[in-house]
């Protein structure tokens, strides 16, 4: 009988930071390494948990990133940017770490409630795009359009991919303004080595 263990995507993100991973000859050619993603300093101090790996497996990248969005505000705006005070980008995208996106998707773990919960994901060239400015004024491409309410389990699939050196937003895709006390979005994105 095997052991079954299940993690959510914030629990596996956790776990990982915790192990060493060693080669078995003991050299140094082992094609498996654990990154991260930084996002803006308002997401990291205003989000209720903001977690992100970046896994290489031979030459496959995978990205995820978790949000806890309580404590970020979404305005009553359609296309403004979700955050806080400031810069609000959640990760920049770079072909040194993330490789060439070839797939990405965006998931739901706990329906948002009190901000915005039909939240969309943009990328756009610049890093300066702020809370509550319009995401669509950024030299952007729409990967996710959620066309309504996020639900548990709901999972997105990217419509467009980005591409190097492009920022991530999360924007909003309807008017609810508010201050988030809960929802938890998911990101993950594929890509091969550039």
């Amino acid at each position: 009988m095997g052991l079954n263990v299940r993690y959510s995507p914030l629990e596996w993100i956790q776990s990982l930071k915790r192990f060493r991973w060693h080669t078995r000859d003991g050299s140094d050619d082992f094609d498996f390494f654990v990154r991260r993603m930084t996002p803006a300093p308002v997401i990291a101090s205003s989000a209720a948990a903001y977690e992100s790996t970046v896994v290489r497996s031979g030459d496959i990248i995978k990205t995820t990133i978790v949000i806890d969005l309580a404590g970020l505000k979404s305005t009553a705006t359609n296309k403004d940017i979700i955050g806080d005070t400031g810069v609000s980008h959640i990760g920049q995208i770079t072909a040194a770490v993330n490789g060439t996106i070839f797939k990405g998707q965006m998931g739901c773990m706990e329906v948002p409630v009190t901000g915005d919960d039909d939240i969309d994901l943009y990328s756009a060239d610049e890093g300066t795009g702020a809370y509550d400015a319009d995401g669509s004024g950024l030299t952007e491409t729409v990967l996710v359009t959620a066309g309504g309410a996020h639900a548990i389990g709901t999972v997105k699939p990217f419509t467009a991919l980005p591409v190097a050196n492009e920022y991530l937003y999360l924007v909003t895709g309807d008017t609810t303004g508010g201050t988030y006390s809960a929802g938890i979005i998911y990101i993950e994105m594929w890509g091969y080595v550039a």
